[in-house]
């Protein structure tokens, strides 16, 4: 991906850009949604550049948040079992655990390496608050050194990992939206090479 790549979805069905790896994905009202997908996401068919910055807008229906993406990862790779070990991305999880962490992790959303901040339940920043059912949130993921991954919601920092082994390269080049349970939907997504 030389250039930027930009979605609305604002049409009837999902497209060609994208492999979905559960049929628990649809467009409906210019939204990408998913319920129930169970760590079995939709992926971009494009290739992620190594530096690159994700945009979306992303809301929960589920007072249990739980807003997941993958960046950098294969372009294939699902869960085979009711837990996700097996990732080949960075995950960021968004009020994951129903609503009580924020968490970026390195191919493991329950590794003991994984970034996780505690919710705070009566603080009102994406940084650290809940998140609200029915409110849509700006997210962006961005590394630009090759390295580091940086995680904003609506501009506030929620994470940042200086990985000292970086997943680049073919395997690590696609992504993808996901989800557990929570009924999710994602719009305007922006993907910009850096």
């Amino acid at each position: 991906m030389t250039a930027a790549f930009r979605d609305s979805f604002s049409r009837d069905a999902l497209g060609e850009d994208y492999r979905p790896t559960s049929p628990q994905w649809r467009v409906l009202d210019g939204q990408l949604c998913g319920r129930g997908a169970r760590n079995r996401p939709v992926w971009l068919r494009r290739r992620l550049p190594p530096n690159a910055r994700v945009e979306f807008s992303a809301l929960s229906r589920s007072p249990d948040g739980d807003i997941k993406v993958e960046a950098w990862g294969d372009g294939a790779t699902h869960a085979t079992s009711s837990s996700y070990r097996d990732a080949t991305s960075y995950l960021v999880v968004f009020g994951g655990w129903k609503n009580r962490l924020h968490v970026l992790a390195r191919l493991d959303e329950h590794g003991a390496e994984r970034i996780a901040v505690e919710v705070e339940p009566t603080v009102g920043s994406p940084g650290r608050g809940p998140v609200i059912p029915g409110r849509v949130y700006r997210f962006r993921i961005e590394r630009a050194d090759g390295r580091t991954v940086r995680w904003f919601v609506d501009e506030v920092l929620v994470a940042s990992f200086a990985d000292p082994a970086p997943l680049t390269g073919a395997g690590h080049d696609h992504f993808a939206f996901n989800d557990w349970d929570a009924e999710v939907c994602f719009d305007d997504l922006v993907i910009t090479p850096l």
